[in-house]
């Protein structure tokens, strides 16, 4: 395992990979930081990395980049993959509720109910902060609190993504 570190406006972020797609997108201070990032070896040097930190530079600075031009691997179950699936598709500058996700599910599997906690719990667990978008997914009543890297952060990223201060949060 590899890593990289990417110096942005919201702190150190740890980049992950196996060699070829990237597996893993952390802020330094997050929930659910994976402490033995610092035992894999550090490699600034990799393709993926060099066109992970390309993406984010971008996106750093208002461009809507298109989540599908990072090779990702994702790891989790797969009620996490379905989540994080599902949240790959939220459109740039946009957000969904975690009701919206649950009712997708619900939909798609022909289920009779699911939980929301149940998907925020997956949302939490999301590996790749940015790249799959949990900070465009919201509560019911358009509270923003619960991410993993703080709700600052969140606040931070949505607003960026809505320069017309759509959000403005």
């Amino acid at each position: 395992m590899y890593y990289h570190i990417y110096k942005s406006e919201i702190g150190k972020i740890y980049l992950v990979s196996k060699g070829h797609a990237l597996c893993g997108c952390y802020l330094e201070n997050q929930k659910n930081f994976p402490k033995e990032i610092l035992n894999y070896q550090k490699d600034d040097s990799l393709k993926i990395f060099i066109e992970a930190t390309n993406w984010l530079e971008r996106y750093f600075k208002g461009e809507n980049v298109e989540n599908n031009e990072i090779s990702l691997e994702v790891n989790g179950t797969d009620f996490r993959r379905n989540v994080w699936n599902i949240i790959k598709g939220i459109p740039y500058a946009n957000t969904v509720t975690y009701k919206q996700i649950a009712d997708t599910i619900i939909k798609n599997n022909k289920l009779k109910s699911m939980s929301y906690q149940a998907v925020g719990s997956a949302v939490g667990y999301n590996p790749l902060l940015i790249f799959i978008p949990c900070h465009r997914v919201i509560r019911s009543d358009g509270d923003i609190k619960g991410y993993s890297a703080g709700n600052e952060i969140k606040k931070f990223l949505l607003n960026l993504e809505c320069d017309n201060n759509k959000i403005l949060l």
